[in-house]
């Protein structure tokens, strides 16, 4: 009997990141899908996506406040009535009594200078994200509260 070829699992970020990817599927913006996922001690605290406050109409039924104004991506968050995938998840936490201090979030976008204040105050350590978003103030504030910013190389589908 032979020995089936080895085959190689996937690390623990590209894990996480493969269920953030999961998670984005979800996402109810006509703009930009993105998932999010909390996790301490390698299990899974909580996850969000981008979308409309529960009991809200979501953006795919109403339409994209932003995209009529031409609003670019990265400015004018205040506009959007969609919350950010890196708040639910943190959101998910607070609503469950879940703590998310010396927490790891892995997400599909870098996050936003919003999403990076609510990180830094909720004890996130470390930030694990696949592609780019235009709001570098979010960047440098991770840097200033000392929380490490990991860009992923990308993750492989079976």
């Amino acid at each position: 009997m032979t020995n089936p070829a080895p085959r190689t699992r996937p690390s623990w970020d590209d894990y996480f990141l493969k269920i953030a990817s999961d998670v984005a599927e979800r996402s109810t913006c006509c703009r930009r899908h993105v998932g999010a996922v909390l996790v301490r001690a390698k299990r899974i605290l909580a996850t969000g996506y981008n979308g409309a406050p529960r009991n809200v109409p979501h953006c795919l039924e109403v339409g994209c406040l932003r995209e009529k104004m031409k609003v670019p991506s990265g400015q004018r968050h205040e506009l959007c009535r969609g919350v950010h995938a890196e708040m639910n998840a943190l959101l998910q936490c607070a609503f469950h009594g879940v703590a998310s201090g010396d927490s790891t979030l892995y997400s599909t976008s870098v996050p936003c200078s919003l999403c990076s204040k609510m990180i830094i105050n909720a004890g996130v350590q470390r930030v694990v994200y696949l592609g780019d978003y235009p709001d570098d103030l979010g960047r440098e504030l991770l840097a200033e509260a000392g929380i490490e910013l990991v860009r992923a190389s990308g993750i492989q589908r079976p």
